[in-house]
């Protein structure tokens, strides 16, 4: 049984619900009892797929895919691929004290403008959440994205950081929205301090409600972000911004000038737009079940998708 398992019920009991009024702290809830699956019979699948050469890759149908359900093959039921389909995003960003060091914030708001600016006005949503020691729902998912345009200029860095219960708070709510592409986007530069959530925990969730984090870490200097990058992986018991990332689905990326942070904003939200979403048949039985998608052709192809989900 995977360490996911293991770590999944207490996600669950740990999750923050969504605040009634903006500004106020999320508060812990009651375990959901939802199922966390589209319909009671399917489990959907975001993946994104690209080639050696990190281009992506257009045109697949479903028998170019192969999903595995707890290592046995389970047939591709649907697949969409649509350019066009409106997008969700949790826009989560970090307001800890950190932050106020040197042009992270900066490039912070930089970053928040730039991931607004791809977003198309009427068939798009945003939300707006910010964190220290605790969450903020600061503005609800609207469609009239120009009202979310300058939302950071008056919010100055205090505190510390919970950056993985503000995830999962995020990704709680964003799941439960229409559209067809979903994720939560972080901006921080990558220092949590005071979260009642591991990174195993958040990512438990996270995957098994089919919403990949992507995560933009502001590091102003170029050498520390490259002490960050070749730093020692975290013991086998433990996991960082990198897991919480790949084990959702989605990116990590490091960001170290405005018009790093800016562009790197801007290509995560095109490369949501450019996602499969497959749907197979969920496994009966209350029990977390692992995924593995892989592309039969080109068989190069890298795959990046959720590995898992809670059945029943």
């Amino acid at each position: 049984m995977s360490r996911l398992c293991l770590l999944f019920g207490a996600a669950i009991a740990t999750v923050l619900s969504a605040a009634p009024h903006a500004q106020e702290p999320q508060e812990p809830a009651a375990p959901p009892r939802a199922t966390f699956r589209s319909t009671a019979d399917l489990v959907t699948i975001q993946a994104s797929v690209r080639d050696s050469k990190g281009r992506v890759v257009r045109g697949l149908t479903t028998r170019d895919f192969e999903v595995r359900d707890n290592g046995e093959l389970s047939p591709v039921l649907s697949l969409r691929s649509d350019r066009q389909s409106p997008l969700s995003v949790a826009i989560v960003v970090d307001m800890s004290g950190s932050m106020s060091v040197g042009s992270k914030i900066d490039m912070t708001r930089s970053a928040y403008e730039s991931v607004l600016g791809q977003l198309l006005q009427d068939r798009d949503e945003a939300a707006l959440f910010t964190f220290d020691a605790s969450v903020y729902r600061r503005c609800a998912f609207t469609r009239d994205l120009a009202t979310l345009k300058g939302a950071l200029a008056d919010f100055q860095p205090f505190g510390r950081t919970s950056l993985y219960d503000a995830a999962a708070a995020a990704a709680r709510q964003v799941a439960e929205r229409s559209a067809t592409h979903k994720a939560v986007i972080v901006l921080t530069d990558g220092t949590d301090t005071s979260s009642g959530m591991s990174a195993h925990e958040v990512s438990a969730l996270a995957s098994s409600i089919d919403v990949p984090v992507f995560v933009v870490a502001t590091v102003p200097s170029v050498d520390q972000r490259a002490m960050q990058e070749t730093a020692a992986r975290p013991a086998s018991n433990s996991a960082d911004l990198r897991d919480l990332a790949e084990w959702t689905g989605g990116q990590f990326v490091f960001a170290s000038s405005l018009l790093e942070t800016a562009t790197a904003a801007s290509t995560l939200v095109n490369d949501l737009r450019q996602q499969y979403v497959l749907a197979i048949e969920a496994a009966a039985g209350r029990e977390w079940r692992r995924l593995d998608v892989r592309v039969r052709r080109p068989s190069t192809a890298r795959v990046k998708a959720r590995n898992g989900y809670y059945a029943g």
